[in-house]
């Protein structure tokens, strides 16, 4: 087979305003195991969103937004629904920034050699095809934001935001998670930004520029989410998957008390996953454990052991529909980062002390 014979059927993204899910979940409520259990989820989604001064987070680890939901994560950000995103490099970079640079995913197969799809330059992600080419395209486009940016040490919100702002001016899909983040100032963090084609795009200026460059600090990253936290004081966890950013979003809790705030635990808290808890693994650890650590509240909190792409879209649909959403504001907390000193956000913590 030919490469164009293996990337010709388009990924097509589902759209949670064409349906509504809210009969299903309902019916789900009164239903056993992972049914209930995402009865449960989308309850404590609905908690979190009815209250319009709790910090909304949108936490991504795994491959969804390749699998299809891409779309399902953008309209949170245009329905009011998260506030805050804390992902991997690979959602944000090599998934969402790729297809608003215009490239897409296709539908693939896992019956074929691997070593013939190298051969084609065409990257495998389960049942999902990516050209290895169209990537490399993405990897320069991060090369040439950071030649653009006055050299100096970023945190990965401020860089994202970067390509928000570059999204707006050359991208060629209209309303991807990275664009509209960068418009409604919802900041996006990935700890360990470099694990993408991010990091392959800031090697090359780097190498060009060995004395002079843009880096990327995950320290900063740390500091400004607990910042956020300190700011914001209560705060809901939507996580799929798991991985650096559950943890990374986690902490911040028990690194403001490291600086001497003592904050509320997360209090709202769903995590979708696959993950085997009896490896010890924080991807799969569940929220009670994580009271342990005194990072989530075992009040309102729900594991749903089911792979994302299966139940994502009913829980933001039934969130959708049921029009919560018209009731909150766009927080554009980006703006804290510069509106608001380090000793500002530190008094208004106060309020919140537990």
């Amino acid at each position: 087979m030919e490469k164009q014979d293996l990337l010709k059927d388009v990924i097509q993204h589902i759209d949670i305003t064409t349906f509504d899910s809210t009969t299903l979940i309902d019916a789900m409520r009164k239903m056993s195991f992972s049914s209930r259990d995402t009865a449960v989820a989308t309850d404590i989604l609905m908690r979190t969103l009815s209250e319009k001064d709790t910090l909304s987070v949108l936490v991504l680890a795994g491959s969804t937004s390749a699998g299809g939901c891409m779309k399902i994560y953008a309209d949170m950000i245009k329905y009011k629904m998260i506030d805050c995103i804390v992902s991997t490099g690979a959602s944000i970079v090599d998934m969402d920034f790729f297809e608003g640079m215009g490239f897409k995913h296709y539908i693939g197969r896992q019956d074929i050699d691997d070593n013939d799809l190298r051969d084609m330059y065409i990257d495998r992600i389960y049942d999902t095809f990516i050209s290895e080419e169209d990537l490399q395209v993405c990897d320069h486009a991060i090369k040439e934001i950071a030649d653009s940016m006055k050299h100096g040490v970023y945190s990965s919100r401020e860089f994202i935001r970067e390509m928000g702002k570059y999204l707006q001016a050359k991208g060629k899909k209209k309303e991807s998670l990275t664009q509209l983040a960068y418009e409604f100032d919802v900041p996006i963090f990935c700890p360990a930004f470099s694990d993408s084609s991010a990091g392959f795009g800031l090697v090359k200026h780097q190498w060009e520029n060995p004395t002079s460059h843009v880096s990327i600090d995950s320290v900063k990253d740390f500091r400004e989410l607990t910042l956020l936290k300190m700011f914001c004081g209560e705060s809901g966890l939507f996580m799929i998957g798991g991985g650096v950013p559950k943890n990374f979003v986690q902490d911040t809790v028990v690194c403001a008390e490291v600086l001497g705030v003592e904050l509320p635990m997360h209090k709202y808290a769903v995590q979708i996953t696959v993950a085997d808890v009896r490896d010890g693994a924080c991807s799969s650890s569940t929220l009670k454990e994580a009271s342990s650590w005194g990072k989530v509240n075992t009040a309102f909190e729900q594991m749903v052991y089911a792979e994302a792409t299966t139940v994502v879209p009913m829980m933001i649909s039934y969130a959708y529909h049921s029009k919560i959403w018209e009731k909150r504001e766009h927080k554009r907390l980006a703006k804290i980062f510069t509106d608001y000193t380090q000793d500002q956000i530190l008094e208004k913590s106060k309020t919140f002390v537990k």
